[in-house]
């Protein structure tokens, strides 16, 4: 059993984001403005949109943990 998980394929990549930045928006009322601060942050450190927006402190901990939870419903 491999504990590996494969990397989603670029396509898919973009459809996750997608679907993540539309739960930022709709469930969290995160703006434009602040998603693409966090968008451009994790571009320069390869981080993950949801970590970066936590430690910019555009969400609580509890929010991250939604989008956790959220992400792990989708897959």
């Amino acid at each position: 059993m491999s504990l590996v998980t494969p990397l989603p394929a670029a396509g898919s990549f973009l459809s996750m984001q997608s679907q993540l930045i539309e739960f930022l928006q709709k469930e969290l009322s995160l703006s434009n403005e602040t998603i693409a601060v966090a968008l451009r942050r994790c571009q320069a450190v390869a981080g993950e949109l949801p970590m970066v927006l936590w430690q910019y402190g555009f969400i609580t901990s509890e929010q991250l943990e939604r989008i956790f939870e959220w992400q792990d419903s989708i897959f």
